[in-house]
């Protein structure tokens, strides 16, 4: 069992910033992969930034140079740094992990998601 805890969310003015975190325990051996997704009311889940072993990382157009995301292994938590926000990233942003268990299987892992309101 793995689990993931969100936190940072909260309402913030277009411009501002905002960094969210992510952090999994439980019965794994290892994470493979660390991603932020994100769900506006009405509209599908987006992946927003991934980052995978080897630290190469990943970003949706439209967060391009506005948002970082990092990773600290020693803590097993990865962190979304959301700079210049605007209205439009406003959404319920939720962490995604993949890696592998205790048990030797593949794990897919979501955290409870985190509001991130940005008003204009």
């Amino acid at each position: 069992q793995v689990q993931l805890v969100e936190s940072g969310g909260g309402l913030v003015q277009a411009g501002g910033s905002l960094r969210l975190s992510c952090a999994a325990s439980g019965r794994f051996l290892v994470i493979n992969y660390m991603a932020w997704y994100r769900q506006a009311p009405g509209e599908p889940r987006e992946l927003v930034a991934d980052i995978a072993t080897g630290g190469a990382t990943n970003y949706v157009d439209s967060v391009k140079g506005r948002f970082i995301i990092s990773r600290d292994s020693a803590k097993n938590t990865v962190y979304l740094q959301m700079n210049s926000l605007k209205p439009e990233d406003t959404a319920v942003y939720y962490c995604h992990v993949r890696g592998t268990a205790t048990s030797a299987r593949e794990f897919v892992s979501w955290g409870q998601g985190t509001q991130v309101t940005v008003s204009s």
